[in-house]
């Protein structure tokens, strides 16, 4: 690369949720940048693989259900058995739940908070034991513009981001003297499966690119730029950092 700031070759990155929309676009980037990559998913990511591969990169799939902290430590021992190490973990996988506040029902609220909180701190936790012993790594959590604002029928979905900036600075603080850079992504409204009602409801659509300074949706590949700077040395002095990627919605 030009710049050796932000070359990860031979660098190992997990990133998970990587069949589609974020994941699938911070993985691209990830091993455009020189990383192999190790895709996580409940589906066999061909397509992002796919994409890698014709980008001259390299990727393995580990295939597995982040909605129980069961596979959390098989997939940092399955991504060192393929290359050796885990240098960057990237926490994308998440799920959400619509429904008014009053309606809303206790498995919306346990699905989308052990998917998207608890599965991250223990994948997170498993990729940081590793990282300790081998002199650091980076951790990149994705986060939500609902970190910082509450949204409406997404109860769930906001406590569970929410928390994902409280764990991200958290694990900073525990684990920056270990050499492990704990920062976060928070997507604004990017185009994606998760967010295909919202694009398809015209007055909400309507109402979301009327605040966006940028005058439209974020695309997944839109993530790949924060994603390389966080995972690079570029960012080695960067810790519990929340960087908000949303075209200017927050500054509105």
């Amino acid at each position: 690369m030009d710049n050796p700031f932000f070359d990860l070759s031979g660098k190992t990155a997990v990133v998970t949720g990587a069949n589609t929309g974020i994941g699938q676009g911070i993985a691209v980037a990830l091993a455009g940048a020189g990383a192999n990559i190790a895709l996580v998913a409940r589906r066999q990511p061909d397509e992002t693989a796919a994409m890698i591969e014709k980008r001259g990169g390299k990727s393995v799939i580990i295939t597995a259900d982040l909605s129980t902290i069961e596979p959390c430590e098989r997939i940092i021992s399955e991504a060192q058995a393929a290359w050796g190490s885990v240098d960057i973990l990237v926490n994308n996988a998440g799920i959400i739940r619509r429904n008014d506040a009053l309606d809303f029902t206790e498995d919306d609220w346990d699905s989308v908070m052990d998917t998207n909180l608890k599965n991250l701190f223990f994948l997170s936790q498993a990729a940081a034991r590793v990282m300790a012993a081998n002199g650091g790594g980076k951790i990149i959590n994705i986060a939500s513009m609902l970190t910082f604002q509450g949204g409406i029928r997404v109860a769930s979905y906001t406590a569970s981001k929410s928390g994902v900036g409280g764990l991200t600075k958290l694990m900073a603080n525990e684990w920056a003297a270990k050499g492990i850079n704990v920062n976060a992504i928070a997507p604004g409204y990017i185009a994606t499966n998760n967010t295909a009602a919202l694009q398809a409801d015209e007055k909400r659509n309507a109402e979301i690119l009327g605040r966006i300074p940028a005058g439209r949706w974020g695309d997944p590949s839109d993530l790949g730029g924060a994603a390389v700077f966080l995972s690079s040395d570029a960012a080695n002095y960067v810790h519990g950092h929340i960087l908000a990627v949303d075209g200017g919605w927050l500054a509105r």
